[in-house]
């Protein structure tokens, strides 16, 4: 178990999700990171990461369904 602070975005509304995960991204310091847990496998996510931030991420799927998906988004040192 990794002390990562947690962002569950099952409860939110789809439209807000990306939003909300992109802040927590873009709110961590180097070598930090968060696990993501949602509903549904993220990899639209990934692409729009692998877009905007090509080689600034890091994506680790800690679980993959098929109720819950658990990825640990980090940030490089």
């Amino acid at each position: 178990m990794s002390d990562d602070p947690k962002l569950d975005v099952r409860n939110d509304v789809p439209q807000r999700r990306h939003e909300l995960i992109l802040q927590n991204y873009h709110d961590l310091e180097s070598g930090k990171g968060f696990e993501l847990i949602n509903d549904h496998d993220p990899k639209p996510l990934w692409y729009q990461f692998d877009a905007e931030f090509k080689g600034q991420f890091t994506w680790d799927y800690l679980e993959e369904g098929p109720e819950v998906w658990r990825v640990r988004i980090g940030k490089p040192a």
